[in-house]
């Protein structure tokens, strides 16, 4: 994880939700800190096998709000967002890639690659150590890329 401010506060933050979350019945998918605007954002991303509920959703934010206030990992005024990471949640830690083997996704890289441009979609082939591969839907092609190389993998769920 980053050694940011950001960083450290995702750390703090992950480390006292994911017990709440697993509590509730759920799964902590993913924690970050972002500025939009002049406004800073907590958004903790919850997810479970058969989908998040709004309720779900109210549950896990009224469970970690006093926590974190007592907490208080975050300096400046926030606004906490707890929501489903969707349908086309992007594939973020190592167990999200291990999890999706086999799945339809999408791709958009940070450099264009040689013949096939930046964005491309195709079935998650592997994982290991941070190495993606990827075959193209006809199951001719192959191509590996550290996910370094890439601004996000998402869940293709409409192919």
């Amino acid at each position: 994880m980053a050694k940011s401010k950001g960083g450290v506060t995702v750390q703090k933050v992950w480390a006292l939700c994911e017990p709440i979350v697993a509590e509730l019945g759920l799964s902590l998918w993913d924690v970050r800190y972002v500025k939009e605007g002049a406004d800073w954002y907590l958004r903790v991303f919850i997810d479970k096998p058969e989908g998040v509920t709004i309720d779900d959703c109210e549950a896990v934010s009224r469970a970690i709000n006093d926590p974190l206030d007592e907490l208080d990992p975050i300096e400046n005024a926030y606004c906490l967002e707890v929501c489903s990471p969707g349908l086309e949640r992007e594939l973020i830690r190592d167990e999200h890639f291990e999890q999706f083997i086999g799945a339809d996704i999408m791709v958009k890289m940070l450099r264009p690659v040689e013949g096939i441009g930046r964005e491309f979609s195709g079935v998650l082939k592997a994982y290991d150590s941070g190495e993606v591969t990827v075959e193209d839907h006809g199951g001719e092609n192959q191509l590996s890329f550290n996910k370094k190389e890439a601004a996000w993998v998402k869940l293709d769920d409409f192919n």
